[in-house]
């Protein structure tokens, strides 16, 4: 992880947010987001809404981030619809049919970019596209299938297992492209959603940005994305990516920063030292004993972030060097102790206490 002397909202000039777990969880907004959101932009930081579902307009997630507390405008939303609808316009000739497996979010995005949108496959289209849609059914799907099991080139908006929502995560479009796959033995030509570079190219051109930093939730979408790019990211932990997720993350899984929630954009960031087996951040120390990691926080009131995330910080770092030397970072192989009683209170309160000793 970098560290950041000056707020990242200052320090760069467009945050490409993700939405579900970043900004709301489903049509809640996380707690603190919007005035988080409101803070940045008054330090000068621009917003774009990075979505990879499919199925709403910009103009839908605007007017859902609207009714969450968080004023946007439809040009400031970017979908992995508009991703995939701008892949194959470079592709395909003006005007030509594309198959739509989704929503009024695919249908829109094909027409902005001289796409006529079918929906049979018996009017010869020239691709099939496939993006989220909590309404897909059998005849949907059967219509896909034909013109797939015909040889027209198939392009998911994205391969996300699931969704999250106020319940649990729910099944997402790469649940429906399963389906799919399963039925056609054959697997789509592309998915231009996060982690696809497509996406992030997308996300720059509609937001203007120079000197963006991506923030998510996820490892495998956003923070990937991210490392596709070479673009600064920042993990949030009010989704989907828990302590020990990032511990276990492999290298295109890592984040740059680390924070609790949107808030951390309005702050600047401590850095990651590593020196002779020992890894600090703040007044947090992790010293690694083979396959062990030892927490120590420091004396109490010491110089810890105020997000209280610097123990987490030295741990993930700590686990990522063990996993580079090879050693297995799954919770099985590798023993999490505090060392002192502050660090045992942490790990509990990380979720990780179980792994501590």
């Amino acid at each position: 992880m970098i560290g950041s002397s000056q707020p990242l909202a200052t320090r760069y000039d467009v945050a490409l947010l993700d939405l579900d777990g970043v900004v709301y969880i489903g049509e809640q907004p996380v707690p603190g987001a919007p005035q988080a959101l409101e803070a940045a932009r008054r330090a000068g930081m621009r917003l774009a809404f990075v979505t990879n579902n499919a199925s709403r307009t910009p103009h839908q997630v605007a007017e859902l981030l609207h009714r969450v507390g968080v004023p946007a405008d439809p040009a400031e939303v970017v979908t992995s619809a508009q991703a995939a609808a701008h892949y194959l316009a470079d592709r395909l000739p003006a005007g030509a049919p594309v198959l739509v497996l989704g929503t009024a979010g695919l249908i829109e995005a094909l027409a902005e970019r001289g796409l006529t949108p079918v929906f049979s496959a018996d009017d010869d289209p020239a691709a099939v596209v496939q993006g989220f849609s909590p309404g897909t059914d059998w005849p949907a799907l059967a219509e896909a299938a034909v013109a797939i099991g015909r040889g027209v080139p198939w392009l998911a908006s994205n391969l996300d297992a699931t969704v999250p929502s106020p319940r649990g995560p729910l099944p997402g479009n790469g649940s429906l492209v399963a389906a799919l796959r399963h039925a056609t033995g054959t697997a789509p030509a592309a998915a231009t959603g996060k982690p696809d570079p497509t996406m992030h190219a997308e996300s720059v051109e509609r937001s203007g940005a120079r000197n963006p930093v991506v923030v998510g939730d996820r490892l495998d979408t956003d923070i990937e994305s991210a490392r596709r790019t070479d673009c600064p990211s920042l993990l949030v932990l009010t989704g989907v990516t828990d302590p020990a997720r990032l511990l276990a993350a492999p290298p295109l899984h890592r984040p740059d920063y680390l924070g609790r929630d949107v808030s951390a954009l309005l702050h600047g960031h401590p850095e990651v030292t590593e020196t002779a087996g020992l890894v600090s951040c703040g007044t947090a120390r992790v010293r690694t004993a083979g396959a062990e990691l030892v927490l120590s926080t420091g004396e109490p009131g010491g110089s810890d972030s105020p997000d209280g995330l610097d123990g987490l910080r030295a741990l993930a770092v700590a686990g990522w060097r063990l996993a580079d030397a090879g050693t297995d970072t799954g919770t099985q192989a590798v023993r999490i102790r505090g060392g002192d009683e502050p660090a045992v209170r942490l790990l509990d309160q990380l979720g990780l206490g179980h792994a501590a000793g």
